[in-house]
């Protein structure tokens, strides 16, 4: 057809024609040069629109498509076209209707809305008899286009070329208070990926879909309002099965990832050490290998960015069979690397030195202590899981005693199994430990839990029986005395990193426990 023209009238009146003589829609979607490059028939209700993947969302979000379709019953659009039009973000939807003769009745356009004020998705134009219709593709698309990009240029830097996120969190039971602090500590964890979080959806329901987590109707309208807002990334704080994932990415071509899935790419990215690399890959390998069966879409949409990095990436387009065969291999290096940290850690047992592991959940300030502690410079950043890498170095105590103090790979709430089951070996570390310092971020409003979140892996890591000592750090951000009572109650220590004068009883209570003999 004629770039120009909307729909030309003998294509109109074939179409309407040959409608009525089946008894079934026909559609056909239209680029905007004109080329058609697919017809299809449908029964009496609708069309099954083919797989689209092949043509890419343009900088205006918008698909370069439009389709038309016959309704044998002269009907407007129907929620389901209009569904459509919105998730498959179509230039735009028109519905031709059938007169009983065949000739072509009124015609019924749709077309999508920038984000706007009113929260309106999409616009319709009043139905135009077929005879009357004058509407110019060629001069109406790129200007819709040209509004939805100066919308987006308002809303973020088109130039940041970071992954942009709808957080998401369905809970059915629990507080919902926990899902909020689930949510913020999500967010957190989005930060430290890097990702622009766009927006946060919480859901309640009352049972849990097992095909999407959520209703398929809560889902379209979650990926709809994505897409208007120029979503790249959905991020489940649930943990998705590879067949939910699958499901999910049947309906949208927005990347799809889980709260496991983002805590391994952090890990990917800050992992620096061949220790923390080789562990990375494992544990993305481990995570992703029931994802290589089926169509293999879902996995598609995961290589590169967000969910997708690392140095486990390049291998996730092999079979199951090298991968099985890749992840035989790294168990064997991580064997050989953790006899060599063995051998380190039995040099420094023959030097007599009393070892003190820092343990806490991530981001409570433990490098930072350790830094001031030691007058050392470890990697510190405000972000979830900085520090990866062990970190070993010498304190030394008045009368000229020393102790090795190692800085630990933080935990966190509901650690993914494969990262748990990799950083065991690095974690065997704290073994050895004569003493564990437990960091807790007392500003936190939620640093109980995260206590509890702290004690529950080092029970399934069999450390229970290993002394500790809570160490409430970042005291002065919330008031000494509160601090303090909280400390004397739980038997700690409260300090800031941020202030050396605050260290004497904290060296003073480890002194105390490692030379328990000496007076």
């Amino acid at each position: 057809m004629p770039p120009d023209e909307f729909i030309t009238n003998e294509l109109g009146r074939y179409i309407a024609s040959i409608s009525r003589d089946i008894g079934r829609q026909v559609a056909v979607l239209v680029e905007r040069n004109g080329d058609i490059p697919f017809v299809v028939v449908g029964d009496n209700r609708g069309v099954t629109i083919p797989d689209l993947s092949g043509y890419s969302l343009g900088p205006g979000r918008l698909r370069g498509l439009r389709l038309i379709h016959t309704h044998l019953k002269n009907e407007p659009l129907s929620n389901e076209d209009m569904t459509d039009l919105a998730l498959l973000r179509l230039d735009a939807i028109a519905a031709l209707g059938v007169e009983d003769d065949g000739t072509p009745g009124r015609v019924y356009i749709a077309h999508l809305l920038p984000p706007n004020p009113r929260g309106q998705t999409w616009a319709i134009i009043p139905p135009i008899p077929f005879h009357q219709l004058d509407v110019s593709p060629s001069e109406f698309l790129p200007a819709l286009e040209d509004e939805m990009l100066r919308v987006q240029a308002e809303s973020f830097d088109v130039k940041d070329k970071r992954e942009r996120a709808i957080l998401i969190s369905v809970m059915r039971k629990g507080r919902r208070s926990e899902q909020e602090e689930a949510m913020e500590e999500l967010r957190e964890l989005a930060r430290s990926a890097d990702v622009a979080v766009l927006d946060s959806v919480m859901q309640r329901p009352e049972r849990v879909n097992p095909k999407y987590l959520m209703g398929e109707g809560k889902l379209k309208e979650i990926i709809i309002t994505a897409l208007q807002k120029g979503a790249t990334l959905f991020i489940f704080d649930q943990e998705l099965t590879p067949s939910q994932i699958r499901s999910i990415t049947e309906l949208t071509e927005i990347k799809v990832i889980d709260r496991s899935q983002l805590i391994l790419d952090i890990f990917a990215s800050r992992a620096h050490s061949r220790d923390g690399k080789v562990q990375v890959e494992l544990a993305q390998l481990k995570y992703r290998l029931p994802m290589l069966s089926g169509k293999g879409t879902a996995l598609s949409r995961l290589m590169g960015g967000i969910g997708g990095r690392g140095p486990g990436e390049t291998k996730l387009e092999t079979d199951r069979r090298r991968v099985r065969d890749r992840i035989s291999r790294l168990e064997s290096t991580l064997k050989d690397l953790s006899s060599a940290r063995r051998q380190r850690k039995s040099r420094r047992a023959e030097v007599g030195l009393p070892i003190i592991s820092i343990v806490g959940y991530t981001n409570a300030g433990k490098s930072t202590l350790l830094n001031a502690l030691t007058q050392s410079a470890t990697t510190v950043e405000d972000k979830l899981f900085a520090t990866l890498d062990t970190a070993s170095r010498r304190l030394r105590f008045p009368r000229e005693r020393d102790v090795i103090i190692t800085d630990t790979v933080g935990f966190i709430r509901d650690l993914p199994k494969p990262l748990f089951a990799a950083f065991r070996a690095t974690l065997e570390e704290l073994e050895d430990a004569d003493l564990l310092m437990h960091v807790v971020d007392i500003s936190s409003p939620r640093f109980e839990e995260q206590m509890a979140a702290v004690e529950k892996i080092l029970s399934e890591l069999k450390l229970d029986d290993k002394e500790r000592l809570v160490v409430f750090n970042k005291s002065d951000l919330l008031g000494w005395d509160f601090a303090l009572a909280v400390a004397n109650r739980q038997g700690g220590v409260a300090v800031s990193a941020l202030d050396r004068k605050s260290f004497p009883p904290l060296m003073e209570e480890l002194e105390r426990r490692l030379w328990k003999g000496d007076k």
